[in-house]
C-alpha cells in the first residue's frame, strides 16, 4: 500500500481549472429567462404571490371590519351607560322631590298644629 501522495502546484493548479470548467459548464446548462418551463415556473410564483397578496387585504379588511365592530359595540356600550346615569339621576331627583315634598307636608302640618292652639 503505497502513502499519501502530497499534490503539487500543477496537480492543485489543474484541479482548481477542471472546477471552474465544471462550474462554467453548470451555469451554461442552465435555462434562459425565455425558456417556457422557466417562464411557467415564473407564473407559478406570480399566481402564488398575487394569491398570497388578495389573502393579506382580505386579513385586513377583515381586522378593520373587526375594529369596526368593536367601536361600534363600545359606542352602544358607552350611550347605554350614559342613559343608565341619566335614568338614575332621573330616578334620584324624583326620589329627592319626593322626600322633600314630604318634609314640606310634615312642615306646614306643624306649623297649622301650631296656629291651632
Amino acid at each position: 500500500m503505497s502513502g499519501f501522495k502530497e499534490p503539487g502546484f500543477a496537480d492543485r493548479q489543474k484541479a482548481a481549472l477542471q472546477s471552474k470548467r465544471h462550474l462554467l459548464d453548470k451555469f451554461r446548462a442552465q435555462p434562459g429567462p425565455d425558456d417556457p418551463e422557466v417562464a411557467k415556473r415564473r407564473a407559478e410564483r406570480e399566481a402564488i404571490a398575487a394569491r398570497r397578496e388578495d389573502a393579506r387585504l382580505a386579513r385586513e379588511a377583515e381586522k378593520a371590519e373587526q375594529k369596526r365592530r368593536e367601536e361600534e359595540a363600545a359606542a352602544a356600550e358607552a350611550s347605554r351607560v350614559a342613559r343608565e346615569r341619566e335614568e338614575e339621576a332621573a330616578r334620584q331627583a324624583a326620589i329627592e322631590s319626593e322626600q322633600k315634598a314630604k318634609r314640606d307636608a310634615r312642615y306646614a302640618a306643624r306649623k297649622a298644629r301650631g296656629k291651632r292652639k
